[in-house]
């Protein structure tokens, strides 16, 4: 369907990873998907309540009803072989990190999705989604649903080196290159192969 779309421009590929944010922002299209951590960036850019965030459109004629979706974002991660005294300082700063005040700040001023319901609960307490409406909806969307084995989130090895083929793979379908099966075949081949070398190099 956006390979059709593509080809009349209803679709427009505007680059990897928040890029084609900045055609929204200049106008240049009424429709976008991105992160939510974009949300703050849109407020600033056309003014708070300028832009509607919605849920993720989904296409019936695929599945009935939409599944929750899968987190994405920045991650941290602490490393094994460290002195016992280091590790207490990294339970300190991610215990300070995950409690509620700190990620409903974080949360409000960015738009990335907060870490516990906790600080969903107090960002709406304060009523920061009536003031903001819509920067609910990832956390709506996040737990619409129990999770699927298939929508819990990933943790893969070489899952940058993966993105970038699925990003490479799919710009190929949007400059007419391929087709999107062919793409995605060609997806899962490259990946898979990625995901052995990893196994290899970490048996």
């Amino acid at each position: 369907m956006l390979a059709d779309w593509s080809k009349d421009k209803t679709f427009v590929y505007g680059g990897r990873e928040g890029k084609s944010t900045a055609l929204f922002n200049a106008g240049d299209c009424v429709f976008h998907i991105a992160s939510s951590a974009s949300a703050a960036q849109i407020d600033k850019a056309l003014g708070a309540g300028k832009a509607g965030i919605a849920m993720m459109p989904y296409s019936p004629d695929v599945v009935p009803k939409p599944q929750n979706s899968i987190i994405g974002g920045a991650t941290l991660w602490v490393l094994q072989g460290k002195p016992a005294a280091e590790y207490k300082g990294v339970a300190k700063f991610l215990s300070y990190l995950s409690s509620a005040p700190v990620q409903a700040k974080w949360h409000q001023e960015t738009g990335y999705v907060p870490v516990t319901l906790a600080a969903a609960e107090v960002t709406e307490k304060a009523g920061f989604y009536k003031k903001f409406p819509g920067r609910d909806i990832a956390v709506k969307e996040l737990t619409l649903n129990p999770p699927t084995e298939n929508s819990k989130g990933l943790r893969i090895g070489n899952f940058v080196q993966i993105r970038d083929v699925v990003d490479e793979e799919l710009e190929s379908v949007w400059s007419g290159k391929k087709d999107a099966k062919a793409a995605l075949d060609e997806a899962v081949k490259r990946g898979n192969e990625l995901l052995k070398r990893f196994e290899a190099a970490n048996k």
